[in-house]
């Protein structure tokens, strides 16, 4: 078991918001739900906190209700092996009211923040060619989606 589990606040969807997650990556499982009492301070019966995997890293929802929100000051970056795996995952999580942002970010019908980033950029953005390095910094800051054909044209110059 893992000693630091990251906690996500959402209003109430926290469990709709897990469910998408889970859905979303290959080794991911809702943990468990616990459910608030009749002491409140939610509903009695509704979902209080969701634990749950992604690809095996476990997190924490929380419904606190509407007092917090997300901002960009913390955002979960995918570690992405293709082209397609970027497609697929920005595409789900654009869905439904996400909204695109730039260099690779993004924030999901709930207002999270992700960052799905090819391995391929950061392989390309620590070359030793700070040149080369330069331009594909250049193109990725251009981009919304990280498209990495494109950042292989900028490093061929």
């Amino acid at each position: 078991m893992q000693k630091i589990t990251p906690t996500l606040w959402f209003d109430d969807q926290a469990e709709e918001a897990a469910r998408f997650y889970t859905s979303l990556f290959k080794n991911s499982r809702i943990v468990e739900a616990n459910h608030y009492g009749d002491s409140g301070p939610g509903k009695p019966g509704s979902v209080m906190v969701v634990t749950f995997e992604l690809d095996g890293q476990r997190y924490s929802a929380f419904n606190g209700g509407p007092e917090f929100r997300f901002t960009e000051a913390i955002s979960l970056y995918v570690d992405c092996s293709s082209q397609e795996e970027v497609d697929d995952l920005w595409s789900r999580l654009t869905a439904d009211g996400g909204q695109e942002s730039q260099c690779g970010w993004l924030k999901d019908k709930f207002g999270l923040s992700w960052q799905i980033i090819p391995k391929e950029l950061t392989d390309l953005l620590s070359d030793p060619d700070g040149a080369k390095a330069g331009r594909v910094m250049q193109a990725m800051m251009g981009m919304g989606k990280i498209e990495v054909q494109a950042l292989r044209e900028a490093a061929a110059g």
